[in-house]
């Protein structure tokens, strides 16, 4: 699925952006919450497009 390869890659992109950003010593933390937020809901769209691709299995 197209859709959640370019999320994935999008999550690791933030995770390095983030990364950088801290490393540099960056003060600006707003714009650090603001990536790991968007970060978040990536993982979260992530795992709700992972869930419809994987069928419930019942035991």
């Amino acid at each position: 699925m197209r859709r959640l390869e370019l999320l994935r890659v999008e999550h690791r992109d933030l995770d390095s952006a983030i990364a950088a950003l801290v490393d540099a010593g960056s003060s600006d933390q707003m714009q650090i919450a603001r990536l790991k937020k968007r970060k978040l809901r990536l993982k979260d769209e992530i795992s709700a497009l992972e869930d419809e691709l994987v069928p419930d299995i019942i035991a």
